[in-house]
């Protein structure tokens, strides 16, 4: 059972500290991937010659397929091992770089993400998976600051990149850059990584196979397309499928009694909000450098340093302060600054002051990086090592289900009203998430 550790830590173990490298750099092509598209969405739609509501596939097509492959990941880790299954991933991800690379239109494109998607998909839980099981509960915030090193340096470098890249280069060059990095990840996984033994006789649920991963699916695609029959439809998937996953327990899918468990329930919610607020606000302000501040993919990309700046920068107070304080109010504080500093973006006109905009940026990237460290590592909390996976699964689901529903409301209030209201429903998505962080574990109990 993981546990959390006493207020003065031991130093975390070596062997730890080369798992978390080995699959940090690994990570890194996902996550700067999904950034540095982000900036390039306004490029695409004029070198492909195709609508911002078909480009937007790009992404979209990306996400929905991670949504299909997330809830496969614990099966397939105890079918494969940690290893082979990280392996495998990252050959798809690799994969679908040089097809999105050889894309000749935009729907060989959006394919070519999907691709993708499927790597990524699974990367992403299993990336927590595999640390949470190495690290057996110990100084879970010191090395939840380490492993999520790609989401704090993905938003400052993939940007930059990506409009440079854009400023220099075809466009095909944002998928090309993955290849180093995929090639490193697996070079390192062969060498670092564990070989742990599949587990015998594990049987996928199928059925909850078919009803969770078109369910999530088509929410998604209602809200993104502004239809609300596909959304009826998988909501009515995810009940039958809640309803099916409750009877099987352990051998379902995934494990849905672990809802019990107030921390993994209250930090999933939590990621939700946070995934809501952060990837809505990620859709939001390169469209509102270029098209009301007339910058260009560069621009907008320098222009967001600030905020991961922020991110990076609060990331090792807050891991050291979540082993010492417990996960609640360094949460609670976070979510408080991320809305505080959000305020001015409700404000904002072709005219306002850049210099309050960056500043506003910088304090809430801070918040950002104060908030996410600990709702990481509280969600595994009091939880035995084979119900580890699960409790990935179910996370990386909420925030990245938090971030689909977030940017399809985002973009829906954006076209029918202007860029300060969208922004003050991303300060809502946050404002709701400060009192749920009450609910997460306090001050640790030492063993």
């Amino acid at each position: 059972m993981l546990h959390p550790d006493r207020t003065d830590p031991a130093p975390i173990d070596r062997a730890v500290w080369v798992t978390a490298f080995t699959i940090v750099i690994g990570a890194m092509a996902v996550v700067f991937d999904g950034t540095i598209v982000s900036v390039a969405i306004h490029d695409l739609t004029t070198q492909l010659h195709a609508s911002l509501s078909t480009i937007q596939w790009v992404s979209t097509g990306y996400l929905l397929a991670m949504f299909v492959t997330i809830p496969v990941t614990a099966w397939a880790q105890a079918v494969l091992g940690g290893k082979r299954l990280w392996l495998a991933a990252l050959s798809i991800f690799l994969l679908g770089s040089v097809l999105c690379a050889l894309s000749w239109d935009p729907t060989s494109l959006i394919v070519s993400r999907v691709v993708q998607g499927i790597g990524g998909g699974i990367m992403l839980p299993l990336m927590t998976t595999l640390i949470m099981q190495a690290t057996g509960g110990r100084n879970i915030g010191r090395v939840m600051a380490t492993i999520t090193l790609p989401t704090a340096l993905g938003p400052i470098i993939g940007p930059v990149l990506g409009g440079l890249i854009l400023a220099v280069a075809d466009w095909r060059w944002l998928f090309l850059v993955n290849i180093p990095l995929c090639l490193t990840g697996a070079w390192l996984a062969c060498r670092n990584l564990p070989t742990d033994k599949p587990s015998r006789g594990v049987r996928l649920d199928v059925i909850g196979l078919a009803l969770i991963s078109p369910g999530i699916t088509a929410v998604i695609y209602g809200l993104t397309a502004d239809d609300l029959v596909p959304v009826i439809a998988g909501l009515a998937l995810v009940g039958a499928f809640i309803a099916w996953a409750l009877r099987r327990g352990t051998e379902a899918l995934i494990d849905l009694r672990l809802f019990r468990h107030r921390p993994l329930t209250s930090g999933s919610l939590l990621g939700f909000l946070a995934g809501a607020t952060l990837y809505g606000a990620m859709f939001l302000l390169p469209l509102y450098w270029q098209d009301i501040r007339g910058q260009d993919a560069l621009g907008a990309g320098l222009l967001l340093i600030p905020q991961s700046v922020g991110t990076l920068l609060s990331r090792t107070l807050a891991g050291r302060y979540t082993d010492r304080f417990g996960p609640r109010w360094v949460a609670l504080a976070g979510f408080v600054v991320v809305t505080v500093a959000t305020i001015p973006f409700g404000f904002v006109t072709a005219d306002t002051s850049y210099v309050l905009l960056l500043a506003a940026l910088l304090v809430r990237g801070a918040g950002m990086g104060v908030a996410v460290i600990p709702l990481t590592g509280a969600s595994f909390i009091g939880l035995a090592h084979d119900e580890v996976p699960h409790a990935s699964i179910i996370s990386r689901v909420a925030q990245q289900v938090g971030g689909s529903m977030g940017t399809a409301v985002l973009a829906v209030v954006l076209q029918n009203a202007s860029f300060g209201n969208a922004f003050w429903w991303a300060i809502g998505f946050t404002a709701v998430a400060a009192p749920v962080c009450l609910l997460l574990p306090g001050r640790p109990a030492y063993p």
